[in-house]
């Protein structure tokens, strides 16, 4: 539903196919209007792919899979390509949130990801965990490609930091100064300020703390840890704690967006303003890259896969609070990059924590913040040159 970013709109070497989204089927029951779906799907699909140039490789994401994968793998036998897999989880287990693990619809799809998927001619997946999952419960050798953050996420410089809060001070109220004078102008924004004497952009005294989260808004992501631990947060200000006011921003579109915020409205903070705006593709890393700390509240359906979030939180040396399952630990390091937190309250310990004397005092999201900077990660790009290009040379 969003605009591609820039860099892909710009290169001559990829071309986009947009595939028409079926809508307005609303006869028959709603297990008759899923399989029409599919079916119709399967037509665009493979209708599209047969239409292209004879590929040397198909490479399709995994989830979704239903009807992709099928269709994918008869294009390949047409086209005699080589068809590769990037598992990013299971579509099954993303099925199961809504149905339950035992309804018959999530135990077909399960059975048609499992044998369409050792179909495949070479395999990639997120994490080491889904990479044994894979091989024991599948058959399917993958190899572990990590995701990693595009280029263009980083820290962003003070000016740049400025330019997209006033931008965003256009639509959204927690980006304007607090103190808001009558001719309030792109001078100041809440948390920046153009020095009057030489012209430089500096942050305020008294800055709120900027909390960022993003989310598709589904099932596996419950912001009402977030909201709760946010009014504990409040309370301690209440009580007294030399803790900084927060703007805390959601960001992202999804099918549970109004009935979060609804859940927003109902709050009434003194010290903690809370926005959930739809960002351009080139100002998500910009703002990641001027947040104090992110928030991920992904829990993995089939707890195999990481959040992408953090991979580009982290791309922006951005410290991290991220709610616990099975294998997050190959990703957010406790206490070395971030914190793990169970549920809302020692989310709500972990924020006062990190937030204590802020912005004054250099603590622990201090030292996140430069444990990351030193760990030099890889990069997307060189990622991929190190993992996946040795297995097209030897394989051809």
């Amino acid at each position: 539903e969003s605009r591609p970013h820039g860099d892909v709109l710009r290169s001559g070497r990829i071309r986009l196919v947009p595939v028409a989204e079926l809508r307005g089927l609303r006869v028959g029951p709603k297990l008759f209007q899923y399989v029409i779906k599919v079916i119709v799907q399967t037509i665009q699909l493979l209708y599209t792919m047969l239409k292209i140039d004879q590929p040397s490789y198909i490479l399709l994401q995994n989830p979704p899979g239903l009807p992709s994968i099928a269709v994918a793998w008869v294009a390949c036998l047409f086209w005699r390509s080589k068809l590769i897999i990037d598992w990013h989880n299971y579509g099954y287990t993303i099925m199961s949130l809504n149905h339950g693990r035992n309804h018959p619809l999530v135990q077909i799809a399960k059975w048609y990801e499992k044998l369409f998927g050792r179909l495949s001619d070479y395999n990639l997946c997120v994490t080491n965990a889904m990479k044994e999952d894979l091989w024991v419960n599948c058959n399917i050798k993958a190899v572990t490609l990590y995701d990693k953050p595009a280029s263009y996420f980083k820290e962003t410089p003070l000016e740049l930091q400025h330019h997209l809060y006033v931008k965003l001070a256009k639509d959204y109220k927690a980006f304007k100064p607090r103190t808001e004078s009558v001719g309030w102008n792109a001078e100041r924004s809440a948390f920046t300020e153009v020095d009057k004497e030489n012209g430089h952009v500096i942050k305020t005294k008294g800055r709120p703390a900027l909390l960022i989260s993003s989310t598709s808004w589904t099932e596996d992501e419950d912001f009402s840890v977030l909201l709760k631990a946010l009014e504990d947060y409040e309370q301690y200000i209440n009580e007294g704690i030399k803790l900084p006011s927060l703007v805390c921003v959601i960001t992202g579109k999804g099918p549970l967006k109004d009935y979060y915020n609804g859940l927003i409205n109902k709050l009434h903070f003194k010290h903690i303003q809370i926005c959930t705006p739809w960002l351009e593709a080139e100002d998500y890393p910009l703002l990641l890259g001027s947040a104090d700390l992110g928030v991920c509240l992904h829990k993995s359906s089939s707890g195999l896969d990481l959040p992408m979030k953090v991979v580009d939180m982290f791309g922006c040396c951005l410290p991290v609070c991220a709610v616990s399952f099975e294998c997050l630990h190959e990703l957010v390091k406790h206490n070395e990059n971030g914190l793990i937190f169970r549920d809302s309250n020692e989310l709500a310990e972990q924020l006062k924590m990190l937030f204590l004397g802020f912005p004054t005092l250099e603590g622990k999201l201090h030292n996140f913040r430069k444990n990351l900077r030193a760990s030099k990660q890889l990069r997307w790009d060189e990622s991929w040159d190190q993992t996946v290009l040795p297995l097209f040379g030897q394989n051809e």
